[in-house]
């Protein structure tokens, strides 16, 4: 069952969303070399509760921590940990808070340090992928529009979308119906309608596209253990361009005056 918001729920996403911006930016002051994983957790926990929200993924299903961060060769959901961030690795760091009783969900990958040229661009490819998906989500448009954007311009660079793992509806829960790949066909797939609103998450490895969990029955890693990268915005769907609710601004105005 797909639930299309109405204009003061989106509005209510929106602020939830805006606070995820804001979390990872805080978190983002924070990434450095020797810092851990659990460091950076207990700072976006802190700067979520302070704010009057509650960590969305905290207990979700079980999963221990605010954030699942997840680095170098794990793709996502990958567990904070005494684990300390070294030159020349790259984290995603994914967030979810509770606002008002709805959920906000995004994510960014980050280097640290200095970081290899090829990995650089697999940044840089993948967070263009979600810019063109959210282009081609709009009001008329197809699931399938959104996951061809994001495979052509991925695939066309050389690098592999991770199939095992999608994008999701949002809202009240933090997965919601529609799902939403990362590759597919134009013209395919659900009817995209004014008022839904999904996640749209490229999931991007420089080797192959397969994946597997760790023995702690959450971190997922690519299966040649090569880098994969993560990046995730929260939108509406409108009948022209989607209206983006989560926010990067917050972040890279950290890592630019860094």
């Amino acid at each position: 069952m797909i639930y299309l918001k109405t204009p003061e729920e989106i509005a209510l996403l929106r602020a939830s969303n805006q606070l995820v911006g804001k979390t990872l930016a805080e978190v983002a002051k924070h990434i450095r070399v020797g810092v851990t994983t659990l460091e950076l957790d207990k700072i976006a926990e802190d700067f979520i509760r302070s704010n009057g929200a509650v960590p969305g993924f905290l207990g979700y299903g079980g999963f221990p921590n605010t954030l699942c961060v997840s680095v170098n060769d794990q793709v996502v959901h990958g567990i904070p940990s005494n684990y300390a961030l070294k030159e020349g690795d790259i984290v995603s760091v994914d967030c979810g808070t509770v606002l008002n009783g709805y959920y906000g969900d995004s994510a960014y990958t980050f280097c640290v340090g200095e970081v290899d040229e090829k990995v650089k661009k697999l940044l840089k490819i993948t967070k263009e992928s979600l810019s063109l998906g959210i282009d081609s989500a709009q009001h008329g448009n197809r699931i399938g529009d959104i996951g061809y954007a994001i495979q052509k311009h991925c695939q066309a660079a050389g690098f592999s979308v991770v199939r095992k793992l999608v994008g999701h509806g949002v809202g009240r829960n933090l997965h919601e119906d529609p799902e939403v790949p990362n590759f597919g066909k134009r013209g395919q797939g659900v009817l995209l309608k004014e008022g839904m609103v999904i996640a749209i998450e490229p999931m991007i490895n420089m080797g192959n596209r397969d994946v597997v969990q760790e023995k702690d029955g959450w971190t997922i890693r690519t299966i040649d253990r090569k880098p994969s990268a993560h990046f995730e915005h929260t939108i509406a769907i409108r009948k022209g361009k989607a209206e983006i609710l989560s926010t990067f601004d917050y972040i890279e105005e950290v890592l630019n005056n860094k």
